[in-house]
């Protein structure tokens, strides 16, 4: 019963080199894996209509990756096989991942618009749908059908005027705490992953076992608690997000203010500020280790295929530590989906391609397959390191948020547009400068960051807000 209850909880993301904001981030996706558990009746192939004749069946997909089989990823996807069964073809239109909004909107003005367009956290949703290059999809998506209602509580969180704009195909981790249990033994300290499991794994439990481990260190020996990305998941485990839909207003607000938000700040910069974060890229967990980095918080991307780990790693992986003060533990997930384009006519073609891209998260024989070749490509993952990666951060167990913060302007979203050292847009910065230094050596605090960008933001929301509200009076 276990082994059917984890498989039917784990399914590989088909998907390839979707480069995007990806939980507010600006660096690539890789192929990469998901997993929720299976709460509905799945829906078989045979019950996906196929495209009416009559019907245009052909879809033009506006992206910087192919859908098609290519020189690099020769092997056709199953969901472009199901849609070809159903009668439809997808046309690749190539565009760069950092001009690929300018290059739609040219499309809309012109008149000529593609009909698909891949979701990202970065300013998809709500920026470029109040633009209106988008539209809603629920001639196209039903989510009280067993297909898709596992998904609808997070499609509500993508509406406009009641209309839905975004159906997640599939669920994707943003970061997770990858680890050397040969190194955790050698250290005395306690096992992240039983820590976790006995629900004791939070701030207090993480910041602990750094601290002891770098304090270990001998007489010229350079340690550290952890590298990568891990700051915005701090301040989400609290439940909050800098960003918010406020529901009684019907408009974008932020929250500098919040002691909780406050409080995440302040533990990040003592991790800073006591030498325990490392703060240079590092692309692979086994780098990060042989570096004396106690933990790698990345996605799980970084963890496998060419990243993963040989026979003779001993790895753990740990969700990230869940806020103190809180007995919920919460987390902003990524989410794979694709956006119908304004003006584009094909309903029952989007409609296929959807129920067939959906599909293959949900039936058993795909899941199946996707884990053999997960398992096939990653034979030194054990169950433990799949159930922390893959089952827990989306699952009952942990309140899934989706931050707006990453959707709403140029100026406080889109990573691609931002001309500061780091090129990262306002929210991104606001999440993670507590833990760099200023141009002086001076580490930033919290309410510097405020009293800095308090107006801008404040600016960007009230800019937003009046486009939002002449969206809803326009589309009433």
């Amino acid at each position: 019963m276990r082994k059917m209850k984890m498989l039917l909880a784990l399914t590989l993301a088909l998907t390839s080199c979707a480069a995007a904001a990806s939980c507010g981030s600006s660096g690539s996706k890789k192929d990469d894996l998901s997993s929720y558990e299976q709460k509905v009746e799945v829906k078989n192939t045979e019950d996906i209509e196929a495209i009416p004749d009559g019907a245009e069946k052909e879809l033009r997909w506006l992206s910087y990756f192919d859908l098609n089989p290519t020189r690099r990823v020769p092997e056709k996807r199953t969901d472009l096989s199901l849609f070809e069964q159903k009668g439809g073809t997808i046309v690749y239109e190539s565009c760069s991942s950092i001009e690929k909004y300018e290059k739609l909107a040219s499309e809309l003005l012109a008149n000529t618009p593609p009909d698909m367009f891949w979701y990202e956290s970065g300013m998809t949703f709500p920026a470029n749908c109040v633009k209106e290059m988008f539209q809603p999809i629920d001639e196209i998506v039903d989510f009280d059908q067993p297909l898709w209602s596992d998904v609808k509580g997070m499609a509500e969180q993508y509406t406009l005027n009641g209309r839905h704009f975004v159906a997640p195909i599939n669920y994707l981790p943003c970061s997770v705490l990858t680890y050397d249990k040969d190194v955790i033994e050698a250290a005395g300290l306690d096992d992240p992953y039983e820590v976790y499991l006995e629900g004791d794994w939070d701030w207090n439990a993480w910041y602990d076992m750094m601290f002891e481990y770098v304090g270990q260190a001998a007489d010229g020996e350079e340690r550290y608690g952890v590298n990568g990305w891990f700051a915005p998941f701090i301040y989400h485990s609290t439940g909050k997000t800098i960003v918010y839909y406020d529901e009684e207003k019907d408009e974008y607000a932020q929250r500098l203010d919040d002691p909780d938000l406050s409080r995440a700040a302040n533990f990040l910069y003592d991790i800073k500020k006591n030498d325990l974060y490392m703060d240079q890229w590092i692309g692979q967990a086994s780098d990060c280790f042989k570096a004396n980095i106690l933990f790698y918080a990345m996605g799980p991307w970084a963890v496998i295929d060419t990243h993963t780990p040989t026979e003779s790693d001993h790895w753990g992986i740990v969700p990230i530590p869940r806020d103190p003060q809180s007995d919920t533990k919460y987390t902003t997930i990524d989410i794979n989906a694709y956006m119908w384009v304004k003006g584009s006519t094909k309903k029952e073609a989007m409609k296929t391609w959807m129920e067939c891209a959906r599909i293959v998260y949900v039936q058993p024989e795909y899941i199946e397959t996707e884990k053999a070749k997960f398992d096939e490509n990653n034979p030194y993952w054990t169950d433990e390191m799949y159930q922390a990666a893959y089952v827990e951060t989306i699952s009952d167990n942990f309140t899934q948020l989706y931050d707006p913060g990453y959707g709403i302007s140029t100026v406080l979203s889109d990573n691609d547009a931002a001309n500061n050292d780091t090129l990262e847009a306002i929210n991104a910065l606001m999440y993670r400068w507590v833990m760099v230094d200023s141009p002086e050596g001076k580490q930033y605090t919290w309410t510097q960051l405020c009293e800095t960008y308090r107006g801008t933001i404040q600016s960007e929301l009230d800019t937003f807000n009046a486009a939002y509200k002449a969206y809803l009076e326009a589309n009433a």
